[in-house]
């Protein structure tokens, strides 16, 4: 389920910001991995909306 590779990613998000800062680029590529995942969740949500 997508939920838990969200969650997953956002764990890994986490360490490797306890590990390397927030602003390391492993930090920031997490991030944007998980930004590519809860969009793909709005987007379903929109279009199965109504």
């Amino acid at each position: 389920m997508i939920q838990i590779d969200i969650e997953a990613k956002r764990n890994e998000m986490l360490c490797v910001a306890n590990k390397y800062g927030m602003n390391a680029r492993k930090t920031v590529k997490c991030s944007q991995e998980l930004d590519v995942l809860l969009n793909c969740v709005q987007f379903y949500r929109m279009q199965n909306r109504g």
